[in-house]
């Protein structure tokens, strides 16, 4: 491998798999996690002969370190350039009667995954000084939206665990930025539209007389605003900066909505939101 190379996790589609082609036309030597062989083929069809695949379950610890031992053998004692911690799931429904569970598989694929991974290869990072980058989520930034409390709690650990490991690793030269896309053109949320009438099925029934409403109001109005995303190449395009720059960006907002929510945020008191929020999506 050559000396510039970065590992992406959740690359098999989305922004992961936007970041692993863009950084690949770009010369890196790509390694991207993927979780199934048709994913790693069909990535592998449409890039260079450099970019390569690993099977990587961030959920897993052994996966974890399977692939950081595969990567390690590649690299031949070379160091590792950059990280890209992408790799995430989307759970949502009424917290009310979430199967605590489902919290933990949240917390488990976006938060905790995304430590285990960081240190399984941050070794090779270190050699080399390189970069570490978290996709978190002007969710992250801003209050949730209802029924997506679990995805938006894991946005707000990440935003924790870079900040931390920002300031742990100041002295060593190793960088660490956080990309906050907001709304983009990604299959992430139809995984969640599928998952709709499994969380139905979960609750009882009293739980839907009071919620099935409003979710699919909340869902279908998520899907409109998805329709006017913008692409995830725009955020593979922050990944390299924050993956190249002399000086970084801490935090990277991605898009006009994620920058305008993040404006509009101190000035929009909570009660008035709460009330916008109800009349659009919560009242019958």
């Amino acid at each position: 491998m050559a000396p510039r190379t970065v590992v992406i996790t959740g690359a098999s589609t989305g922004i992961g798999r936007a970041c692993a082609l863009h950084l690949d036309d770009r010369g890196w030597d790509v390694v991207a996690g993927v979780r199934k062989q048709e994913d790693a083929s069909a990535l592998e069809g449409d890039a260079s002969d450099r970019l390569k695949t690993v099977m990587l379950d961030v959920a897993d610890q052994e996966s974890v370190d399977e692939a950081a031992r595969t990567v390690g053998e590649a690299l031949g004692g070379r160091p590792l350039s950059g990280l890209v911690n992408n790799a995430g799931i989307t759970i949502q429904g009424p917290l009310e009667f979430l199967p605590v569970d489902e919290l933990r598989r949240q917390l488990e694929v976006n938060v905790v995954g995304q430590l285990a991974v960081t240190q399984a290869f941050m070794p090779a990072i270190h050699r080399g000084r390189g970069r570490i980058v978290f996709m978190g989520s002007v969710g992250g930034r801003t209050p949730s939206l209802p029924f997506l409390g679990p995805y938006v709690a894991s946005k707000y650990a990440i935003e924790a665990i870079a900040e931390s490991l920002r300031l742990e690793l100041l002295s060593s030269g190793v960088k660490v930025s956080i990309v906050e896309p907001g709304t983009i053109k990604t299959p992430l949320w139809d995984k969640g539209y599928e998952h709709f009438d499994e969380i139905m099925g979960w609750v009882p029934p009293e739980a839907r007389d009071r919620y099935e409403g409003p979710m699919k109001r909340s869902m279908e109005f998520a899907r409109k605003t998805e329709e006017r995303g913008i692409e995830p190449q725009k955020v593979a395009e922050r990944v390299e900066h924050a993956l190249t720059a002399k000086r970084p960006r801490i935090h990277y907002l991605v898009g006009a909505d994620a920058r305008l929510r993040t404006a509009l945020e101190p000035y929009l008191p909570k009660p008035l939101r709460d009330r916008l929020l109800n009349r659009l999506l919560l009242r019958p």
